[in-house]
C-alpha cells in the first residue's frame, strides 16, 4: 500500500493525488471526481504516509491501520457509520484493539473509514511490490554504501605556506 503521493487538504473534502509541483505550490487531482486543483504552499496539507494513529504503546502508521481494516473487511468497503459514536468506537476496537480512546476521537475514526473507502474504491489499497526503478535505486544505494569512497589529499597539502594575518595590536588604556 503506497500512500506517499496521497494528500488530505484541510478545508477540501476527500483525498487528492499529488500530480506535480509548481513554483507557488502544487497540482493535485481529486480521487473522488478527478478534478485538478492548484494548492498553494500556505494550505494545510497532510501526506497520508505521515499520519499515525495513537495507541497506548506507540503510534501506528495509517498504512498499518488501513491494512487492518482491509483484513477485517476482506478488502471490501468499510461500513458507513456516520453518526453512531458507539458503533464507530466498537468497530475501531475490532480493527485496532489498543488505540488510545482518549486521544482518538469519533471524528478521526470517521475520517479514517471515509479515506479507506475512497482508496478502496480506487484500488489503491492493494499490496504493491516495489517497482523496477525502486529496486534499481535500492541496488545502487546498497553498492555505494558498501564501498566507502577514498578522498585524495590535495597535491600541495603539505607544502603550501599560509600567510597569517597579523595579530591585532593591544591598546593601552589610560585611567585618570
Amino acid at each position: 500500500m503506497n500512500l506517499e503521493r496521497i494528500l488530505a487538504i484541510s478545508g477540501k473534502p476527500g483525498l487528492y493525488a499529488l500530480k506535480m509541483q509548481t513554483r507557488t505550490g502544487f497540482v493535485a487531482e481529486s480521487l473522488m471526481d478527478g478534478k485538478r486543483i492548484t494548492v498553494s504552499l500556505r494550505s494545510n496539507v497532510s501526506l497520508l504516509s505521515e499520519i499515525s494513529m495513537y495507541t497506548y504503546n506507540e503510534e501506528k502508521p495509517l498504512a498499518e491501520v488501513m491494512k487492518a481494516i482491509a483484513a477485517k473487511e476482506n478488502n471490501g468497503q468499510a461500513p458507513n457509520l456516520k453518526d453512531d459514536k458507539a458503533a464507530l468506537t466498537a468497530y475501531f476496537v475490532e480493527v485496532l484493539p489498543d488505540y488510545d480512546q482518549d486521544r482518538v476521537y469519533a471524528s478521526d475514526i470517521k475520517k479514517v473509514l471515509n479515506w479507506y473507502n475512497i482508496l478502496q474504491a480506487k484500488g489503491l489499497l492493494t499490496a504493491e511490490e516495489p517497482s523496477t526503478e525502486d529496486k534499481k535505486v535500492e541496488k545502487v544505494k546498497a553498492t555505494t554504501e558498501a564501498k566507502p569512497k577514498k578522498v585524495a589529499a590535495p597535491k600541495n597539502a603539505g607544502t603550501a605556506t599560509a600567510k597569517k594575518a597579523p595579530a591585532p595590536k593591544a591598546t593601552k588604556s589610560t585611567k585618570k
